[in-house]
């Protein structure tokens, strides 16, 4: 007896078409053309950007801008990189860490108001950030930490953002029967957590520490608030380079890809890592 041919169908074997290319290369010179135009600018002189015969090709002054925006006594720029790699980091490691604690309990523990309680913290992503500046000024004066880099990392500590993202990440990726497994061979709540929900977490983890990191990196508001000219953070330390009435742009410009240089190295590094770990958690065994 025959048996039935079977019809494969090959999925993801072929190349895109040609449209797919164009697509990308668009974006990709949509993302590259503001870096460009930065150091187009920074590497020019004061009379650069109103030049109406400006040519597309970068001038020679780039390092000579950076190095006047890096002795700038009033921007105090190694101080002001250093805060903001402590800001960044800290923030960033203790958002992952404690939204992550509370992601695994509101999506597989079990326990009384968990529901209401999760709908708070979600509500209060829609408060604006403007709304809590007041009272969190007066907070930090009350408790002397006005002028201080904690009255930044304090208040950022764990987002409601970061919790949801969790909550709902370990809800689909981590099965129930591992917890139990786990609890069957001993395992208190903290080391299900280290061991079970933690490894399970790692790509929306690498995500969320990422997204903190230059969300906070890039902070202006609250920082320019609370901190002083003598402590301040990046954005807050470049932006002196137009406090005065004639703005000089190709310093300004020059500090702004001085403050890039991190991210991008921070992406080049891991970046393998993050695509790796989010391809480890797309695959079900």
């Amino acid at each position: 007896m025959a048996t039935p041919r079977r019809k494969f169908v090959s999925m993801g074997t072929g190349r895109p078409p040609a449209v797919v290319y164009v697509g990308l290369g668009l974006v990709l010179v949509a993302a590259i053309f503001p870096f460009y135009w930065s150091f187009l600018i920074g590497s020019g002189d004061q009379s650069t950007i109103y030049d109406q015969n400006m040519s597309w090709w970068p001038g020679g002054n780039f390092l000579s801008n950076a190095r006047a925006v890096i002795d700038n006594p009033a921007v105090n720029f190694w101080r002001a990189l250093g805060n903001s790699v402590l800001v960044s980091t800290t923030t960033a490691l203790s958002t992952v860490v404690l939204s992550t604690l509370a992601g695994f309990a509101f999506a597989k523990l079990r326990f009384k108001g968990s529901g209401p309680l999760l709908v708070a913290v979600v509500a209060t992503m829609a408060v604006p950030v403007q709304l809590g500046v007041v009272p969190l000024y007066i907070l930090m004066q009350q408790y002397g930490w006005t002028g201080h880099i904690g009255a930044v990392i304090i208040p950022a500590l764990v987002t409601a953002f970061g919790v949801f993202w969790m909550t709902q990440y370990l809800d689909q990726s981590l099965p129930g029967e591992l917890i139990e497994a786990a609890r069957v061979d001993g395992c208190n709540m903290i080391r299900t957590f280290w061991h079970v929900a933690l490894p399970a977490a790692r790509p929306a983890a690498a995500m969320l520490f990422l997204f903190t990191f230059v969300t906070t990196w890039n902070n202006f508001f609250w920082p320019f608030i609370v901190l002083d000219q003598r402590n301040p953070t990046l954005p807050v330390a470049l932006s002196l380079l137009q406090a005065n009435y004639f703005v000089d742009y190709s310093l300004v410009l020059a500090g702004v890809l001085l403050a890039t240089v991190p991210l991008l190295m921070l992406f080049i590094f891991a970046g393998r890592q993050l695509v790796s770990g989010i391809m480890q958690g797309a695959v079900k065994g």
